[in-house]
This record gives structure tokens, C-alpha cells and sequence, in this order.
């Protein structure tokens, strides 16, 4: 008799596997939820300097983008978007599943607690913004780069432009301004976001064993939609420091802002 295949689990699939399949996993939402970010962006950016209050809200910065400037201005910086989850999407949930998966066999295959889990996700999110920081920037700048009068306007046509010109018109050290709010912000959206994800996954399944089962969608997307919530509510006040500060400009003496 034949013997049958064995079936591979996530635990065989190598360290590259899974930045490769976080990366892809990613780099399609991007596409998905881009204009959401030129809108958060802009919505940060909102009377900044004492300028006039451009948007009230999320739908009304939607309906004046797209008025202002077209449709397809929603999705500029894309091409920073998608290398960004190249970068740091990739490497952050990489890292994440590896050191989980590490704890967990450390710990006898038991479910690890909470706190290690937070502490697993905050090493995964510093390693991903480290890397990943020179794309942020990319993506900051040319989603905000619609709101300034056209004189001032960078107009980087795609990410790998943005870069280039960033590093030969600003210096190489440009590609990592605002890495420390950035590395803040990965450690604390990580914390929240991958290990709230694995608790409410683990508890909803716990308490819940009729509606809800490990591998069942519909535990994955309430589990996500809780940890989507905490991790936004409470890495903002950080996001909004690294947004002003990646899309400063100094002035012609070259003092900046902050």
C-alpha cells in the first residue's frame, strides 16, 4: 500500500516562506486599501501650520481628492505602498511567525502567554520599521505631496525615484527621517495588532468552541477586526509624529520645524 504525502503545516515552512507569503499577503491589500492611506495621510497633514481645515472628515477628504485632483489620486504613492510591504510587511510577519513559533516549541507546544506574545510582536515590528523606513517616507510624501501648491510639489513619478532623488538631493541619512517614530510605531501597532490577533484568536475559540474554530475564516476575520481596532486607536498619536516629521521641509536656511 502506498503511503500517503505528508501534509505540510506552517511550521515547515522556512523563515523566507513566510516573509515571502507576508510580503504577498500584504502587497494585495495595498492595493485594496491604498486610498484609505493617502486619506489618513492627508487627514494628519489637516491644517498643519496653521492653514485652513481642508477635510472634516475621512468621507469628505474621499469626495475632495477625488473632486480636486481626479480619481486616480487616490492611489498615488502605490508603487511606495507595495514596497513598503516588500520591505517591512514582509520582514515584521516573517519575523512575528518565526519567534512565535519559536516560543511555543520552547514552551512544550503550550500556548505561550500573552505577554510573550507581545514581546515577540514588538521584536518582529522594530526589525520590520528598521528596514522598512526608507519606503515609509516614499509613501508619505508622495500621498501628501497633492495637498502643496504646485511650486512646492516633489513629484516623484514611483518609490524607486523617491528614493533616489532623496538620497542625491537630501543625503542617504533622508531615507531613515523619522525612523525613530517609525520604530515606536511598528513596536507599539505590532504589540497590539499580532498580539492581540493571536489572543482573541485563542480566546474566541476557547470560549466560543461551537462558532468559532482555529482554522475557521470567521475566527480569523472577528480576531482581526479586534486587533485592527486596538492597534489603530493606540499607535495614532505616534503615526501622526512620523507623518509630520518624514514630510518636513526645512527652509531656506535650513531650519526645520521640528
Amino acid at each position: 500500500m502506498a503511503s500517503q504525502p505528508t501534509k505540510r503545516t506552517s511550521n515547515d515552512i522556512s523563515f523566507a516562506g513566510k516573509c515571502f507569503s507576508g510580503g504577498l499577503a500584504g502587497t494585495m491589500a495595498t492595493g485594496i486599501v491604498q486610498p484609505l492611506d493617502l486619506v489618513k495621510t492627508r487627514m494628519q497633514l489637516n491644517a498643519q501650520g496653521g492653514g485652513p481645515r481642508l477635510h472634516k472628515t475621512s468621507l469628505h477628504a474621499l469626495w475632495n481628492i477625488s473632486r480636486a485632483e481626479g480619481p486616480l489620486a487616490l492611489y498615488k504613492g502605490l508603487s511606495a505602498g507595495i514596497l513598503r510591504q516588500i520591505t517591512y510587511g514582509s520582514s515584521r510577519l516573517g519575523a512575528y511567525t518565526w519567534l512565535l513559533q519559536y516560543s511555543t516549541e520552547r514552551n512544550k507546544g503550550k500556548p505561550i502567554p500573552f505577554w510573550e506574545k507581545v514581546l515577540d510582536a514588538t521584536t518582529a515590528g522594530i526589525f520590520g520599521a528598521v528596514i522598512g523606513t526608507p519606503a515609509e517616507v516614499a509613501l508619505v510624501r508622495m500621498t501628501a505631496d497633492g495637498r502643496l501648491p504646485p511650486e512646492q510639489r516633489r513629484g516623484y513619478t514611483n518609490a524607486l525615484q523617491a528614493l533616489f532623488r532623496m538620497a542625491k538631493e537630501e543625503g542617504v541619512a533622508t531615507l531613515w527621517k523619522g525612523c525613530v517614530p517609525t520604530v515606536l510605531r511598528a513596536a507599539v501597532l505590532n504589540a497590539t495588532q499580532l498580539a492581540v490577533y493571536s489572543q482573541a484568536k485563542e480566546v474566541l475559540v476557547q470560549k466560543f468552541p461551537t462558532s468559532f474554530d482555529t482554522k475557521g475564516s470567521l475566527t480569523h476575520v472577528v480576531a482581526s477586526f479586534i486587533s485592527g481596532f486596538c492597534c489603530t486607536v493606540i499607535s495614532l498619536p505616534v503615526d501622526q509624529v512620523k507623518t509630520r516629521l518624514q514630510t518636513m521641509k526645512g527652509s531656506e536656511y535650513g531650519a526645520t520645524v521640528y
